[in-house]
C-alpha cells in the first residue's frame, strides 16, 4: 500500500515552476461538500498519462514568443489550440450540473502561492481569477471579446455571456507541501488525508454558481481566467512590467433535473478538507461580484501590464474600506483597501501602509497625460508606491482623478 501510495505521490509532484490550470470541475452540495462524479476541460491530458507535461495543458497570454510582453493583442485566443472545440479526450468526461448548481474549479497552486519569494513583482494575492459563461461560445474566442467586456448583468461586450466570479487566485487555504513559511503554517492549520488526486498539496479553487435560467440540454462554456501580472520595477528582468494570463476553457452538460447540488443551504464546519468549499466563497454565490472580491480586470490592448492587487488575507493586515469619490461622474463608492477602483482606463490601487492607521496609493495602469495640468502623476511618485503613504486623517486629492475622503477599519 506504502509503494501504491509513493507511486501516486510521485506522479502528481510538480515543480514551483510549473502553471496552473482548472484540473477538475466538481459539484457542491448545500452543505459546502463535494458531491458527484468530477468533470474535466476541453482536450484534457491527466497528470497520470504517459507523456504529460506542464505545457500540455498551460496556455500564456501574451506568448513568450512576442517581443513586448506587456502587450494583449485583439487578436490573442482566449483558449488554447487544444481546447477550441467543445471536445473532450478519453477519460475526462464533461461535468454534468443542473441550472443554478454550485461548483468548485480546483487547480494547483504549485508553489505561487507558498513560495512567494521566488517570482518578484507578483502581487501578493498571487493574482485574481476570473470565470466568464456563456452558451454561444465561438471557436477562435478572441480574449479580449470576453475578458474585461462581458459583466454580471450580461449588458457588456457583445452580450454573449456574463462574468460569473471574481476571486483571488489564492483562497486562503491552498498549498503545496515544501519547506515555506506559508507551506508549514498551512499544513498545520488546514490538515487533510493524503488522496490520490492531491496527494499531500491542498488544491486551490474557485467556487461559482451557474445561472440558474441556462437552458438544460446544451453545454454550458466557462473561461476560466487566472491575470497574474509582473510590476513595472518589481522584476529587474522586466523593467517595464510582464502581463501573463493563463486561461483554460471547459464546458458543463446542463442536464434536466433538480437535485440537492442546485440549492444551497448552511455550510458544515469540520469537514474533510479533501472535499470542502471555500466557506466564504460559499456563502457568497449568487451575490453581486463586488461581495466576492471587489476588483475588475484591466487588460487591455495597449502596452500597459494588467491590474496589481495586494490581497489583505495574504499580507495578514486587518482589512479596511475606503470611501472614493470620483470627480468625472460624481459618484462615492466603498472599496476594499487593496482592490482596484473600476476605471476605462487607469487604476488607483488603495492598500494596507506600514501601519495599521495608514494606507498606500499608486496607479496599476497609468492614466493618459493629456487630463490635468500636472500630467497623470500629480505629485505621487509611482515609479515607486512605497512613498505614497498617507495616514487615515488625511484627505489625498489628486487635480482630476480621484478624492479619498476616509478610511477606517471594518
Amino acid at each position: 500500500m506504502l509503494i501504491i501510495l509513493l507511486i501516486v505521490l510521485l506522479a502528481l509532484y510538480t515543480p514551483t515552476q510549473a502553471h496552473s490550470w482548472v484540473e477538475e470541475l466538481t459539484l457542491i452540495a448545500p452543505n459546502g461538500t463535494f458531491v458527484g462524479t468530477p468533470g474535466y476541460a476541453r482536450g484534457n491530458y491527466l497528470r497520470t498519462t504517459s507523456g504529460f507535461s506542464d505545457t500540455t495543458m498551460t496556455y500564456l497570454i501574451p506568448p513568450n514568443t512576442r517581443e513586448n510582453v506587456t502587450q494583449i493583442l485583439p487578436t490573442d485566443k482566449m483558449c488554447k489550440d487544444t481546447q477550441q472545440d467543445q471536445t473532450q479526450s478519453e477519460g475526462s468526461p464533461r461535468l454534468e450540473a443542473s441550472a443554478g448548481a454550485a461548483i468548485a474549479l480546483r487547480y494547483q497552486e504549485n508553489g505561487h502561492v507558498t513560495l512567494p519569494q521566488t517570482q518578484p513583482g507578483k502581487p501578493a494575492n498571487r493574482g485574481t481569477v476570473y470565470v466568464y459563461g456563456t452558451t454561444q461560445p465561438k471557436t477562435g474566442e478572441k480574449f479580449l471579446d470576453v475578458h474585461g467586456a462581458w459583466t454580471q448583468d450580461g449588458t457588456g461586450g457583445d452580450g454573449r455571456g456574463v462574468l460569473l466570479s471574481v476571486q483571488n487566485y489564492d483562497d486562503g487555504r491552498c498549498y503545496q507541501v515544501n519547506s515555506g513559511e506559508i507551506s508549514e503554517t498551512r499544513q498545520t492549520k488546514y490538515t487533510h488525508t493524503a488522496d490520490p488526486r492531491m496527494g499531500t498539496d491542498l488544491w486551490c479553487q474557485q467556487d461559482i454558481q451557474l445561472p440558474s435560467n441556462a437552458p438544460s440540454g446544451k453545454p454550458y462554456t466557462l473561461y476560466w481566467v487566472w491575470d497574474w501580472p509582473t510590476a513595472a520595477s518589481g522584476d529587474p528582468t522586466y523593467p517595464n512590467g510582464k502581463a501573463e494570463i493563463y486561461t483554460t476553457c471547459m464546458d458543463v452538460d446542463l442536464v434536466n433535473k433538480f437535485g440537492k447540488q442546485a440549492i444551497k443551504s448552511d455550510y458544515e464546519t469540520d469537514q474533510d478538507l479533501n472535499n470542502a468549499a471555500i466557506p466564504s466563497q460559499f456563502d457568497s454565490l449568487g451575490g453581486a461580484i463586488s461581495s466576492q472580491l471587489s476588483a475588475q480586470p484591466s487588460s487591455q490592448s495597449s502596452s500597459q501590464p494588467t491590474t496589481f492587487v495586494t490581497s489583505l488575507a495574504a499580507t495578514g493586515v486587518e482589512p479596511k474600506t475606503v470611501t472614493v469619490t470620483d470627480w468625472e461622474i460624481s459618484t462615492s463608492t466603498v472599496f476594499m483597501a487593496g482592490t482596484p477602483i473600476p476605471k476605462p482606463t487607469c487604476a488607483l490601487i488603495i492598500t494596507p501602509g506600514p501601519t495599521l492607521d495608514s494606507f498606500l496609493l499608486y496607479l496599476a495602469i497609468p492614466c493618459p497625460r493629456d487630463r490635468g495640468t500636472n500630467g497623470w502623476n500629480n505629485g505621487l511618485d509611482f515609479a515607486n508606491p512605497t512613498l505614497n503613504v498617507y495616514s487615515t486623517t488625511q484627505t489625498l486629492q489628486t487635480r482630476w482623478l480621484f478624492l479619498v475622503d476616509t478610511i477606517f477599519s471594518s
